[in-house]
């Protein structure tokens, strides 16, 4: 891990990047994915899934006899824990639900807006080396609260060509029972095209590695809406003398295990903390079956020191963490001075992973700096509104020469006849 000591203003931008490959390195190949699914349909899928995966398969829907057999091999343990996590998670998202509001703007003119679910949505639901059933309950318990419709699971097949056995059971749990084995770029252009086993949806939800980001990317260029551009994790911790180095270690190597993709900094007024926590990391990153994934995170990752507490928080909303964790003797200013970022853990007994899994929050929230314009999935996401206005003869006499002479300012005398041919039928009336 890097260590960077007060460093200058000017070198911030630099140190903010992540290690994406740019969008335009991957567009070619997503390209000629999205272009073969659109034309061979399920034929493609089974390619690319051979050719990415290594895996061949002969169907790409999971079956109901896989998904009974799936539940039966999920521990009992494990069942109870999800159980809790799905409960927690539906208490957040269900307290979100929109209030629909009406409102006379003036005499006879009456507005008001709706909620509706977005009727076809789309959950990625990343496997590779790790199967994230904690994310299909992040998607699929908001998506079956705004009342979506149809609710498509796109999730990449094990090397048998199954899909992990709690992934299935989530699924089962959630009601959601359209399950496809594809994974990748490949997965996102059926999400957008639609093939013979896979539906096509409105929206797409859900994280994945570069290559998911740009093909969702891509798929918004088609028509279709995504969520947000979620990629590579990252976690940001801001913490001072007072905090415990172990804790510390064990949160920055609890995001770099994700992938190799992902980056993790720790922002701290105290160099000793650095040391600290550096002997900390040593000594905990041998334990961890994914040593090498996060060993190489932690290569392209930085422990970096301020004199300024106002340094630390004008970095930190520069960086825009995905999820940043605030384990400080102050942690009241710096919780007060959040402007960027995706979800934020307070307090020595608050891990990120506690987000991840259970508390309740979604943990499918913006990376890449996109903190700065993207808020974390919320019910919202799944629902669009819809608004209505009815205005009554009062309200057209009062408000008509107000939008007929707007209407002849902007040089649109269509719009103000629409009024003008009311206005004169309700003359007449009164004449």
């Amino acid at each position: 891990m890097r260590v960077i000591r007060q460093p200058a203003r000017t070198t911030w931008p630099e140190l903010c990047k992540r290690a994406t490959a740019p969008m335009k390195e991957m567009e070619s190949l997503v390209q000629e994915v999205f272009d073969a699914v659109k034309h061979d349909g399920d034929k493609a899928i089974l390619r690319y899934t051979s050719q990415f995966d290594g895996v061949e398969l002969h169907d790409l829907r999971v079956s109901r006899e896989e998904v009974e057999k799936a539940v039966q091999q999920v521990p009992e343990a494990l069942k109870r824990a999800i159980i809790i996590a799905k409960n927690n998670i539906h208490a957040f998202h269900n307290a979100q639900k929109p209030k629909g509001i009406e409102v006379e703007t003036m005499a006879g003119v009456r507005c008001w807006q709706t909620y509706q679910a977005i009727e076809k949505v789309g959950l990625y639901i990343p496997g590779g080396t790790a199967p994230l059933f904690s994310t299909l309950l992040m998607l699929a318990v908001p998506a079956r609260i705004a009342g979506c419709k149809d609710i498509v699971i796109c999730t990449p097949p094990r090397e048998d060509g199954s899909v992990d056995p709690a992934v299935l059971y989530t699924a089962s749990l959630c009601g959601v029972d359209t399950i496809c084995k594809v994974g990748g770029i490949q997965a996102i252009g059926a999400l957008t095209y639609g093939t013979e086993s896979i539906p096509g949806v409105y929206k797409i939800f859900g994280p994945g590695n570069q290559y998911v980001t740009a093909a969702k990317n891509f798929a918004t260029k088609l028509g279709l809406a995504i969520d947000m551009p979620a990629g590579p994790s990252e976690l940001m911790v801001i913490a001072d003398a007072s905090a415990n180095p172990e804790f510390i270690a064990a949160d920055l190597l609890s995001q770099a295990e994700h992938g190799v993709d992902s980056q993790v900094i720790l922002l701290t007024p105290s160099e000793e903390l650095i040391e600290k926590v550096k002997e900390q990391l040593d000594m905990q990153l041998p334990q961890l079956p994914r040593a090498a994934i996060a060993d190489e995170v932690l290569a392209n990752s930085s422990a970096i020191s301020f004199r300024e507490r106002e340094d630390i928080v004008d970095f930190m909303n520069a960086y825009a963490p995905e999820h940043l964790i605030i384990n400080t003797s102050e942690n009241v200013y710096y919780a007060d001075n959040v402007r960027n970022a995706g979800s934020v853990f307070i307090g020595p007994l608050t891990p990120e992973s506690a987000g991840d899994y259970a508390s309740g929050t979604n943990h499918t929230l913006p990376t890449n700096g996109y903190a700065k314009q993207y808020s974390g999935l919320t019910l919202q996401a799944f629902m669009k509104s819809i608004t209505f206005q009815e205005i009554n003869a009062t309200g057209l006499q009062s408000l008509g020469n107000t939008i007929e002479t707007m209407a002849e300012a902007e040089n649109l005398w269509g719009h103000k006849n629409a009024v003008s041919v009311r206005l004169q039928t309700l003359k007449n009336k009164d004449a």
